[in-house]
């Protein structure tokens, strides 16, 4: 089984600004680039931070309604700093969640979960910013043809990994969703095989009727 990494993903042509980037250049980057999210580096390319278009939004909800109907909105003593900002280094988000580019996509979206980040920097050894890697770059995988994760789970998975004979046991993919059929061994194995096939890049969901010929649980001590 083969996860990919955030190096096959990422974008590697990387916009990106210096921390003394002015507010209006960091609006236009993101308008003519076509993006919502800029890394901020500093002089020896390592990423300090990243300015969203959140971040710069700020500054227009701390402005007063002219109508008077709407309030300024209560802002903490940070977000009331980042308002004020003018340049990167004051509007930017930081310090900036990083990613290598052999991580997996698992380790990349685990991380953008933990942190509430939509994007990660991606740096080298010496953190030096190397590409950039989206939510939307991580669903890619999910673009997989059932061909190709039919035949990893058949070849890589049942055979290779768990030496399971093809007469026995075999996936079929709809959509990205597996469907196992056939007899395994033991009882205890069932569970085992639904969760690897689960962890194939591109899988949706899991299900079948896997039977098995031997009930391991039963007949294990203490196993009722």
């Amino acid at each position: 089984m083969h996860h990919r990494t955030v190096e096959e993903l990422m974008t590697r042509d990387v916009v990106r600004a210096r921390r003394d980037t002015s507010f209006k250049e960091l609006a236009r980057l993101l308008e003519e680039n076509d993006i919502t999210a800029v890394p901020v580096v500093d002089e020896m390319e390592r990423p300090m931070g990243v300015v969203s278009e959140a971040d710069l939004l700020r500054k227009s909800a701390d402005q007063a309604d002219p109508s008077g109907l709407t309030p300024i909105p209560h802002l903490e003593a940070w977000e009331r700093a980042k308002a004020e900002g003018a340049r990167a280094e004051e509007l930017m988000s930081a310090p900036a969640v990083c990613a290598r580019p052999e991580w997996t996509v698992v380790e990349a979206a685990r991380l953008m979960e933990v942190q509430h980040v939509k994007r990660l920097p991606v740096v080298d050894e010496a953190d030096r910013l190397v590409g950039i890697v989206s939510r939307a770059d991580l669903l890619r995988v999910f673009l997989r043809r059932d061909e190709a994760i039919r035949e990893e789970i058949n070849r890589d998975l049942l055979r290779g990994m768990l030496l399971l004979d093809p007469r026995d046991v075999t996936a079929e993919v709809r959509d990205g969703r597996v469907t196992l059929a056939g007899v395994v061994e033991f009882r205890s194995q069932i569970p085992v095989v639904e969760q690897l096939c689960r962890g194939v890049d591109g899988v949706v969901s899991v299900s079948g009727n896997l039977t098995y010929r031997t009930d391991d649980a039963r007949d294990a001590p203490g196993g009722g």
